[in-house]
Order: structure tokens, then C-alpha cells, then sequence
């Protein structure tokens, strides 16, 4: 059967039969864990390895693990890593032996897709929720740790989902809770979208994912956030950006986007989204999104695939390459455990 274009959240550290019946009967590509699901290593081993039996052995399992306040991941059963504002003005290879390490935590459990780096500017007057999960302020500084945190996901066996697509900085309010609009200029714009840019046009961009920001940007849609602008997509972020990598939304259950269509998924991916996120893991929930939610497009298939086999060249090359040399494993280390 061919699975839904959605990943979705489960409720809690162990499938419900209901929840397995449900992943049967109309099954996402793959799955998003939380707090919520995780008590233990051997715990989520297990957790990982039932959804996988249910929806394929390539099902991609996604964790937000950044360091810092957003980890899913965290002591005592495994280290707190820093944020990403720590690195600003550090070597790239800090960086890169710190992403590796976190990676390393996750693939350990059998997660394979991290929601990270944050590619977004931390600006001054923007709101709070991206602040210190930036690297920061400035665009050349955010590419430089991003290249090198997506290098060191990649070669711990992770695929990176760089975010929010095209840039989260400039907002002043939390697209947790409404829906921020950004009535910036197109110079300004451009310094958002610099990092992703840079990123995605280079080699360490290729074959990643990235998730959407559910922001009205007005200069370039005003009438539509990026998750459901097929403006936004295919001129920003396939064209001037340059990503051709699996494209997956924010989370739908957001309040930044309630209210805005009786079918979120479905505007979702016709405006370009590759996949949709659905993570607040109420069983009626999910049924309603997943038996509505159209199957995933041979295109998108083709580029979860392309991501999948990048990670898994890129671990033994990286390692063969020494791409964490015992200084910058060090310093990342004092870093976690300061």
C-alpha cells in the first residue's frame, strides 16, 4: 500500500492497538517523536523498531533534537547538548563534532531524520522562539556552523531537516500560537533566505529535507503563509533558494494555521510539500488527517529515497575522512557537559 504523504505523532511511549490498527489500515511515511514518547533507551529501541515493522524498514522516524531547550533526547539517559548560539565565532569542526555526537544519540535509538539546523537569523526585536537556536544574526556565520552541523548529522548515519524554510527570524510573534506576517522588503528578505541559499546550493545541501515556516511573508505572498503558498515554494524556495530535497510542513496542528482551510494537508501539498507534519498524536486526529491525506507522489518518494541512501554513504566516507578529529570531539564534548 502506498503510504499517505504525512508523518505523524503517536501518543505516547508504546503503540496503542489502536494506534497500530490505524497505521495498518492507512499508513503515513513515517512517524515524529516527542517527551511524550520517549522514558528509555531500550524503551524507544523497541518504540522505533514496532513502527517499523508496521511501515516498512526505510520509514523515516523524526526527532527534534537541537541541543539546548528543544530536545526530545535528554539526561540522564543522554547528554544535554548545547544550543546553537553557543558555536557563533567557534571552529566549524566544533560544530560538526557536536552535531555528530547529538546524531549519534539519536541513530543509537533509531531515529534517522533530525529536525535540525536551524537556519533562521536570530534578529533582535524578533520573538523569542527562535533566539538561541540560532547560530546568528548574521547570514555568512548561520551557513558556515549549518554546512558544518549537517555535515557532523550526516555522518552519524542522520539526515538533517534544515528550518523554517525561508526564514523564521524576522517574525515577531510564535507561529506555535498565531500566525506571524512579515512585511519585510525584498533586501531584507534576502538576507533570510541567504543561509538557505548557501546551504542548499552547496554539497552539504544536497538530498536534505527541510520543513516550512508558517509565516505570511507579504512581499512575496500576502495572502498566504509559506505551508500553503505555491508562490512561496516553487519561486523561493525550488527557485531562488534551490532546494530540491524532500520539502515537509510545519506542523498542521499549529495555531498559526487555524482556521485557514477545512483541508490543511491537502492545501499543504498542492501548493508544493512534499510531506505534511501531524504531531499532537490524538488517535482521532490522526485517523481523520491520514484517511483524507492524498499518497505520496513518485517525485517525493524519489527524493526520500535520495536522502535516505546520502546519510548512509555519508557515515563510513565521513568517518574514513576523520570528519571528527579528537580536538573538535573534545571541545564538543566540554561543550554538551558544561
Amino acid at each position: 500500500m502506498t503510504p499517505r504523504a504525512a508523518i505523524t505523532g503517536l501518543s505516547g511511549p508504546r503503540l496503542t492497538v489502536e494506534e497500530a490498527a490505524l497505521l495498518r489500515e492507512a499508513p503515513p511515511a513515517g512517524a515524529i517523536l516527542f517527551r511524550r514518547n520517549v522514558e528509555s533507551p531500550d524503551q524507544l529501541r523497541a518504540l522505533t523498531a514496532e513502527i517499523r515493522d508496521l511501515l516498512g524498514e526505510s520509514a523515516p522516524i523524526l526527532v527534534d533534537q537541537e541541543g539546548g531547550r528543544v530536545a526530545r533526547l535528554r539526561p540522564p539517559h543522554w547528554p544535554a547538548f548545547p544550543p546553537a548560539c553557543v558555536f557563533e565565532g567557534r571552529p566549524a569542526a566544533e560544530a560538526a563534532a557536536s552535531a555528530a555526537l547529538l546524531g549519534a544519540a539519536c541513530a543509537g535509538v533509531g531515529l534517522d531524520v533530525v529536525c535540525a539546523p536551524v537556519l533562521d537569523l536570530r534578529l533582535p526585536g524578533a520573538h523569542e522562539v527562535i533566539g538561541d537556536r540560532a547560530f546568528s544574526a548574521g547570514p555568512e556565520e548561520v551557513a558556515r556552523l549549518g554546512e558544518a552541523w549537517i555535515a557532523g548529522l550526516m555522518a552519524a548515519g542522520c539526515t538533517p531537516v534544515i528550518k523554517h524554510i525561508p526564514g523564521h527570524g524576522r517574525a515577531t510573534a510564535d507561529s506555535h500560537e498565531a500566525l506571524p506576517r512579515v512585511e519585510a522588503g525584498a533586501a531584507e528578505l534576502a538576507r533570510d533566505i541567504a543561509p538557505f541559499r548557501a546551504v542548499c546550493t552547496g554539497n552539504a545541501g544536497r538530498h536534505l529535507w527541510a520543513m516550512t515556516a508558517h509565516i505570511t511573508y507579504a512581499a512575496l505572498d500576502p495572502d498566504r503563509p509559506a505551508t500553503l503558498s505555491p508562490c512561496v515554494i516553487e519561486r523561493t524556495i525550488r527557485g531562488e533558494i534551490g532546494f530540491d530535497g524532500v520539502l515537509v510542513s510545519d506542523d498542521l496542528m499549529m495555531g498559526a494555521l487555524s482556521g485557514l482551510s477545512n483541508d490543511l494537508a491537502a492545501a499543504s501539498l498542492r501548493a508544493g510539500c512534499d510531506l505534511v507534519l501531524h504531531c499532537n498524536g490524538v488517535l482521532a486526529d490522526t485517523a481523520t488527517l491520514l484517511r483524507a491525506c492524498p499518497p505520496l507522489t513518485d517525485r517525493a518518494a524519489e527524493r526520500l529515497a535520495a536522502a535516505r541512501a546520502a546519510a548512509r554513504a555519508a557515515t563510513p566516507a565521513a568517518r574514513a575522512a576523520g570528519a571528527r578529529p579528537p580536538a573538535a570531539t573534545q571541545a564538543a564534548h566540554a561543550l554538551t557537559t558544561a
